[in-house]
């Protein structure tokens, strides 16, 4: 028996020792005193230790030795969400952390495993950098069969969606570092697009204390003039506007045919829009004579005209917004291209069919005004006007909408911001980046934006950020690291020079040029940088 006990006694300290500071956090809480905004505490669901191997994504570079955690921060409300999040740690740890945007309505955890978006598959992760990475749900997890939007009915579920989730999965991240690695983040990033890229912006402007840095790329800035454009489209589609694919497909050669050249080189890609705005009207596709085939009907052109001109509201939403601009020119028929966004496999119905065969902005749209503004599932997005909501949509703008102008408090912590819009985005209007980056210079000072941001166009790219000459199908260049660029300003007070993307491959390669330049071709070969100058239009 005494022998037995000293056995066990030598080994209980290994025992103890096996348990990692990771593998100790799982079933842990955290007080609520730990997250800056009202919350309930956080649980720890799962922790545990990966070895360094294969990425879980497929053909994602291979992943580093980390600590991966997963965790919900409690809602204050029983009948609430939690709001679900995913901390990867990595064992050899820079002390920084990327915390990862959403997409479309969220519902689905950001695990902050995939590569970002503007970098090449297997290009070096985050991870593989010496960056911690984390991300969330944003506060509701999507239901099949349940419309993505349904979850707004939840006011707390609402809330953690506008703005409330990603700060309050910041904090809970810092948490968890600070009990796995001993110290909090050096250095906190925020890195999105799209729905992730208005997160982005949401943080610099409304909780600047807690974020170093973001790259917000394609953002959704003015969230509901988005939704209001995007219904407002789909309304005149379904009187009779709606254009087949094979139109579009028509529309898009037109387009080329008139302004492809006016950025020296015929390459399936319109740079110089304003150019092709003065070259090219849609209603010289108008049919006439009698003629059906080959040609426009009057309800298509009208359509086309008022879909690339502002909409507005009848009405001021936040920071005195009163319009949201139109679409773009160019890149029409490539993939994820207005097809998918504009138009749709079919004409917009309602009650919506699947969503296969709508156009996006059209689910998405109606869907969001149905949930989110009238509150209501059966309301029929054919009647709205937004005037109708005018105390909503003001409200729900004060809390969404990325289009407060006022950098200053992000200016004084040392931020800095990396703002970039796709020229052929047909999923929101990279006019709104436009507009905004206007209105923080006239509220800053040009200098003073010069500092702290960089506005950057991708010509010719749709809403993932990728430019195809629809008639070879070949990809034009459009990866960079962005987060290296952010990184480098921030910590190492670099800032950015003139920035190149390149294929996945890295065969070919173009300039990358700040609002409101485009790259312009002077000769040589197209398939390097050095033959194209970022010129103003």
């Amino acid at each position: 028996m005494a022998l037995a006990l000293a056995v066990l006694a030598a080994l209980a300290p290994r025992a103890a020792a096996a348990q990692s500071p990771c593998e100790a956090l799982a079933g842990a809480t955290i007080p609520a005193g730990e997250i800056g905004l009202p919350s309930g505490g956080v649980t720890v669901t799962a922790a545990r230790r990966i070895a360094a191997g294969p990425s879980p994504i497929a053909g994602n570079a291979d992943l580093p030795a980390r600590c991966e955690v997963l965790g919900r921060v409690e809602p204050r409300q029983p009948a609430s969400p939690p709001i679900v999040f995913q901390v990867n740690l990595p064992e050899e740890w820079n002390g920084r952390a990327v915390q990862y945007g959403g997409g479309g309505f969220n519902g689905v955890l950001i695990t902050g495993l995939a590569q970002l978006r503007e970098n090449p598959p297997q290009a070096p992760h985050p991870l593989s950098r010496g960056f911690a990475t984390f991300g969330t749900d944003s506060g509701h997890q999507n239901v099949p069969g349940v419309e993505i939007q349904a979850f707004a009915l939840d006011d707390e579920a609402l809330e953690n969606f506008t703005h409330a989730a990603y700060p309050k999965v910041r904090d809970a991240a810092a948490a968890v570092m600070r009990r796995v690695a001993g110290r909090a983040p050096a250095r906190v990033y925020y890195y999105g697009s799209s729905e992730g890229g208005r997160e982005g912006l949401l943080v610099a402007q409304r909780y600047p204390e807690r974020y170093d840095g973001v790259v917000s790329s394609v953002p959704v800035i003015n969230w509901v003039g988005l939704q209001g454009f995007g219904t407002r489209g789909g309304q005149m589609q379904r009187e009779g506007a709606w254009l087949s694919p094979d139109a579009v497909r028509r529309l898009h050669d037109a387009t080329l045919a008139a302004c492809d050249a006016l950025d020296g080189l015929a390459d399936g890609v319109v740079s110089n829009q304003p150019a092709c705005r003065a070259a090219f009207s849609p209603r010289s596709l108008l049919c006439a004579g009698g003629a059906t085939e080959g040609c426009l009907g009057e309800a298509s052109v009208r359509f086309l005209e008022t879909h690339r001109a502002p909409y507005e509201y009848g009405m001021a939403l936040a920071n005195g917004l009163a319009a949201y601009p139109g679409a773009p020119i160019g890149g029409e028929a490539q993939p994820d291209g207005m097809n998918a966004w504009t138009t749709g496999p079919e004409a917009p119905r309602f009650p919506l069919p699947s969503p296969a065969v709508q156009s996006r902005q059209w689910y998405y749209g109606n869907g969001a005004i149905r949930y989110f503004l009238a509150r209501d599932a059966s309301y029929d997005p054919a009647r709205f006007a937004m005037a109708d909501f005018a105390e909503g949509a003001r409200r729900l703008s004060a809390v969404m909408d990325a289009t407060d102008p006022d950098l200053s408090a992000f200016a004084r912590r040392g931020g800095r911001l990396l703002l970039k819009e796709h020229m052929a985005d047909y999923a929101q209007s990279p006019g709104a980046g436009m507009a905004y980056w206007e209105a923080v210079r006239a509220r800053l000072g040009g200098e003073a934006v010069d500092g702290i941001a960089r506005f950057y166009l991708h010509h010719g790219a749709n809403h993932s950020g990728i430019a195809t000459d629809v008639a070879t199908g070949r990809a034009l260049p459009g990866f960079v690291d962005l987060l290296g660029v952010l990184d480098a300003w921030v910590e190492g007070g670099t800032p950015p020079g003139p920035l190149v993307q390149t294929t996945a491959d890295g065969a070919a390669s173009r300039p990358l040029c700040r609002y409101p330049a485009y790259p312009h071709f002077g000769g040589g070969d197209p398939a390097r940088a050095e033959s194209f100058a970022c010129r103003a239009p």
